[in-house]
């Protein structure tokens, strides 16, 4: 692998740091519910979904795994992915909710415990704090177990990733949600070309492409792929110019909506106020289990 590849691939998931540190920022109140009206910030400012924080901006430029909350310490998929939870499942705290490799920290978990029956899983406890040890290729937890998984930028580094979804698909209770988020960054699914590692050494098994509904529906969800209005218009319209990251083959991802349409869920000024920024690093599946 390249050095230049590898630092590409490097920024997809940030080094490990103490989950447990403080926040960068002042403490912040977080809200009652995940789904309370978060405050407008105003014409030029910006908000965290997750706690409300409100400000001039984010720390650091416009990037999936940039765009830091100085409060909570939230980067832009964190909340792209509390975003998918807050617009497209139901008010249901106390819900029996399942977060693998959480990446942000205690005072997050903590206020997760709060509105749900919230635990944190991860794979060998190497990268992130959790409280149970999972692999998601046989999970340990009893069939209908589970209201909501959380799983962020985990799916790519399993290597089975079908028995995956259909442990998943097990362990979710019928009528339950699967909030799934990967990095996509190509028209199809398939291995990489090279050895990939992200950011704390983690091997990449898989570079996943929109086609990844078809995946899911397979393991029996009704799934539905969530994007920035930006993607989505310029999916329907054949544009290919958008702002492409190097590690991102845009073209093709654009064209790949076309057989595996995604739906608009933040409009550009929702994008932006959320640092949902450059709108191609912002992919993220709902999957309802079909039951």
């Amino acid at each position: 692998m390249s050095s230049l590849l590898r630092r590409l691939v490097s920024r997809l998931r940030p080094s490990p740091s103490s989950p447990d540190a403080a926040p960068a920022g002042p403490p912040t109140d977080y809200p009652a519910s995940p789904w309370d009206p978060f405050p407008e910030p105003g014409d030029n400012a910006v908000t965290c979904n997750i706690c409300h924080w409100r400000g001039d901006g984010f720390e650091g430029g416009p990037h999936s795994e940039a765009a830091t909350c100085p409060a909570c310490g939230s980067i832009a998929r964190d909340r792209f992915l509390f975003w998918a939870l807050q617009r497209h499942v139901e008010p249901c705290l106390g819900a029996r909710v399942l977060e693998t490799s959480p990446r942000m920290g205690h005072h997050y978990r903590a206020v997760m415990a709060g509105w749900f029956d919230y635990r944190c899983s991860d794979f060998d406890l190497r990268a992130h704090v959790a409280d149970i040890q999972i692999d998601l290729q046989a999970i340990d937890l009893p069939d209908d177990s589970i209201d909501i998984v959380m799983t962020p930028h985990v799916l790519e580094h399993v290597p089975d990733f079908e028995t995956a979804l259909a442990e998943l698909s097990r362990v979710i209770a019928p009528g339950g949600t699967l909030i799934l988020q990967v990095p996509v960054l190509q028209g199809h699914t398939a291995p990489p070309v090279e050895p990939e590692f992200h950011g704390d050494d983690t091997p990449v098994f898989w570079r996943f492409g929109p086609g990844l509904t078809d995946h899911l529906a397979s393991a029996g969800f009704e799934a539905e792929l969530l994007a920035t209005a930006e993607i989505v218009d310029a999916a329907a319209t054949g544009r290919s110019d958008l702002p492409s990251p190097p590690e991102v083959d845009g073209p093709a991802v654009i064209a790949a909506l076309a057989d595996h349409p995604a739906t608009a869920t933040a409009d550009r000024v929702e994008a932006r106020r959320h640092g949902f920024e450059p709108a191609l690093h912002f992919f993220t599946w709902i999957a309802r289990h079909a039951g």
